[in-house]
Protein backbone atom coordinates (compact mmCIF):
# COMPACT_ATOMS: atom_id res chain seq x y z
CA UNK A 1 0.00 0.00 0.00
CA UNK A 2 1.84 3.28 -0.87
CA UNK A 3 1.74 5.97 1.82
CA UNK A 4 -0.48 8.96 1.23
CA UNK A 5 0.51 12.62 0.61
CA UNK A 6 -1.03 15.16 2.09
CA UNK A 7 -0.44 18.69 0.68
CA UNK A 8 0.79 21.52 3.62
CA UNK A 9 -0.13 25.05 2.55
CA UNK A 10 1.90 28.08 3.79
CA UNK A 11 -0.71 30.12 3.97
CA UNK A 12 -0.87 29.05 7.76
CA UNK A 13 2.46 28.86 8.71
CA UNK A 14 2.93 32.89 7.95
CA UNK A 15 4.15 34.99 10.73
CA UNK A 16 1.93 38.06 11.40
CA UNK A 17 3.58 40.91 10.30
CA UNK A 18 2.11 44.36 9.43
CA UNK A 19 4.79 46.79 7.22
CA UNK A 20 6.97 44.21 7.60
CA UNK A 21 7.81 44.15 11.19
CA UNK A 22 6.64 42.03 13.93
CA UNK A 23 3.03 43.17 14.58
CA UNK A 24 2.99 44.06 18.31
CA UNK A 25 6.42 45.60 18.43
CA UNK A 26 5.32 47.53 15.16
CA UNK A 27 2.37 49.01 16.86
CA UNK A 28 4.19 49.49 19.91
CA UNK A 29 5.89 52.04 18.31
CA UNK A 30 4.07 53.61 16.85
CA UNK A 31 1.81 54.24 19.64
CA UNK A 32 5.31 55.80 21.83
CA UNK A 33 6.24 57.80 19.09
CA UNK A 34 2.69 59.19 18.81
CA UNK A 35 2.46 59.35 22.44
CA UNK A 36 5.69 61.26 22.55
CA UNK A 37 4.11 63.74 19.57
CA UNK A 38 1.10 64.32 21.73
CA UNK A 39 1.88 64.59 25.18
CA UNK A 40 5.05 67.24 24.23
CA UNK A 41 3.28 69.58 21.90
CA UNK A 42 6.98 71.29 20.37
CA UNK A 43 8.13 70.80 16.41
CA UNK A 44 11.06 69.29 18.36
CA UNK A 45 9.54 66.21 20.26
CA UNK A 46 7.16 65.71 16.60
CA UNK A 47 10.34 65.44 15.00
CA UNK A 48 12.17 63.10 17.45
CA UNK A 49 9.04 61.29 17.39
CA UNK A 50 9.25 60.93 13.55
CA UNK A 51 12.93 59.74 13.55
CA UNK A 52 11.42 57.43 16.43
CA UNK A 53 8.97 55.78 14.57
CA UNK A 54 10.80 55.47 11.07
CA UNK A 55 14.25 54.09 12.97
CA UNK A 56 12.23 51.84 14.32
CA UNK A 57 10.27 50.55 11.72
CA UNK A 58 13.47 49.98 9.93
CA UNK A 59 15.40 48.16 12.86
CA UNK A 60 11.92 46.05 12.95
CA UNK A 61 11.88 45.16 9.57
CA UNK A 62 15.28 44.56 9.51
CA UNK A 63 14.73 41.73 12.21
CA UNK A 64 11.65 40.13 11.07
CA UNK A 65 13.65 39.93 7.55
CA UNK A 66 16.26 37.91 9.33
CA UNK A 67 13.61 35.79 11.63
CA UNK A 68 9.75 36.22 11.69
CA UNK A 69 9.64 34.90 15.18
CA UNK A 70 12.62 36.64 16.47
CA UNK A 71 10.78 38.08 19.43
CA UNK A 72 9.06 34.64 20.54
CA UNK A 73 12.70 33.61 20.16
CA UNK A 74 14.74 36.42 22.50
CA UNK A 75 11.37 35.69 25.19
CA UNK A 76 11.92 32.11 25.81
CA UNK A 77 15.85 32.56 26.14
CA UNK A 78 15.03 35.09 28.68
CA UNK A 79 13.33 33.03 30.42
CA UNK A 80 15.55 29.79 30.34
CA UNK A 81 18.99 32.12 31.02
CA UNK A 82 19.12 30.68 34.70
CA UNK A 83 19.55 26.64 33.18
CA UNK A 84 22.06 27.99 30.33
CA UNK A 85 24.91 30.28 31.88
CA UNK A 86 27.19 32.04 29.39
CA UNK A 87 30.14 30.04 28.14
CA UNK A 88 33.02 30.66 25.88
CA UNK A 89 32.85 27.56 24.47
CA UNK A 90 31.81 23.85 24.56
CA UNK A 91 34.78 22.05 26.08
CA UNK A 92 35.41 24.30 28.61
CA UNK A 93 36.72 22.84 31.66
CA UNK A 94 34.58 23.96 34.92
CA UNK A 95 36.07 23.94 38.30
CA UNK A 96 34.48 21.32 40.82
CA UNK A 97 32.02 24.05 42.13
CA UNK A 98 30.58 25.22 38.84
CA UNK A 99 30.48 21.44 38.11
CA UNK A 100 28.28 20.38 40.98
CA UNK A 101 25.64 23.95 40.65
CA UNK A 102 24.90 22.35 36.58
CA UNK A 103 23.64 19.07 37.86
Amino acid sequence: MALRRTRLYRLGQKPLTVMGGDRELVMFTGLLSFALAFAAVTWLATGFSLILWTVGLLVLRKLAKADPFMRWVYLRQISYRRYYPPRSTPWRINSTGQAARYR
